[in-house]
């Protein structure tokens, strides 16, 4: 035998070798990477991090720091992240167009102010000025349409904008804009640093809403099982600890967030991290809206996309 032929045999071989030793190690994953940005909706994340160790068969939790919803939807769309917390509208989306994901928990409840300059007192003062959102698909979008009905007002009557998070506050400051809607602390951040003040809550807009999810690849449940239920079961765990303002937990968030203790008070005041079980009746709600604002032509079904057994699994 020739030496290349030699040398082609032994490649063929090594090949074999390898996808046999993962196919026999299927339950083994040395880095578990999640995606992430840096608000306070992503919390019981980077509390699981800091608080607990490695999962089965050794895995480390990579939490993986994005600076827009578009990259880490590349990353998690394509595999090079194993889940996210992520806008629940986005997830649907990459569903809907063949995406296998499957969302297992909230990341967090209520915690989405709509932030008015301090002139302004009600809806209707907001007509011709400039609103922000930080992505059409998502819940701030929905809640800032249902805070403009409560004027008799639509977008027509608003100029509306899509802004990086934390632009906002200080595009509030400056007249930018009238009005924004958008994940924590940025709005416990323009109120703390009197830049505006809170017309309503999402709660008093919209109860029960969904907001930021945990999404998982479905590839990663099924091929690693007893990882994905040590990683839910930790991050309910963690999900419960993220709510507290004491010391530790202060310090914890202050590591993966630039904010000012009066911020991250006021901020965690408004958000909860209980109970984060995604409920059919709410997701319902939630499509229905997508709907109706032309968001989705079709989207996922509550059992084809949620997927609760691993939360309701966590121990």
């Amino acid at each position: 035998m020739s030496k290349t032929n030699v040398a082609i045999l032994m490649i063929t071989l090594t090949m074999v070798f390898t996808s046999a030793c993962g196919t026999s190690q299927a339950g083994e994953k040395s880095t578990l990477k999640i995606g992430y940005l840096p608000i306070t909706h992503a919390a019981p994340l980077y509390f699981e991090k800091e608080l607990n160790g490695t999962y089965a068969g050794g895995a480390e939790i990579e939490l993986v720091k994005f600076g827009s919803w578009i990259e880490l939807m590349d990353a998690l769309n394509t595999g090079r992240i194993d889940g996210a917390s992520v806008l629940v509208e986005l997830a649907m989306k990459a569903k809907e167009k063949g995406i296998d994901l499957k969302a297992v928990a909230l990341g967090h409840k209520d915690g989405n102010a709509a932030v008015v300059s301090p002139e302004v007192d009600s809806v209707e003062d907001l007509k011709g000025t400039s609103v922000a959102i930080p992505h059409t698909l998502s819940s701030h979008n929905i809640l800032m349409k249902r805070m403009l009905d409560k004027g008799d007002m639509t977008y027509d009557d608003v100029h509306m904008v899509e802004m990086p998070p934390p632009e906002m506050p200080s595009a509030l400051a400056t007249g930018q804009i009238s009005s924004y809607i958008v994940a924590e602390p940025f709005g416990a951040l323009g109120v703390t640093m009197d830049h505006g003040k809170v017309l309503y809550q999402s709660e008093e807009l919209w109860p029960h809403s969904l907001c930021c999810a945990l999404v998982l690849r479905n590839d990663l449940i099924q091929n690693h099982p007893d990882l994905a239920q040590e990683f839910v079961t930790g991050y309910k765990e963690a999900g419960e600890a993220a709510g507290h303002s004491h010391e530790e937990s202060s310090d914890i968030h202050k590591k993966y967030l630039n904010v000012t203790d009066e911020a991250l008070e006021l901020s965690l005041g408004w958000i909860s991290y209980d109970e984060l079980k995604i409920r059919k009746e709410d997701y319902n709600v939630l499509t229905e809206n997508m709907r109706e604002m032309d968001l989705t032509e079709d989207p996922p079904a509550y059992e084809d996309f949620v997927d609760t057994s691993l939360l309701e699994e966590a121990q």
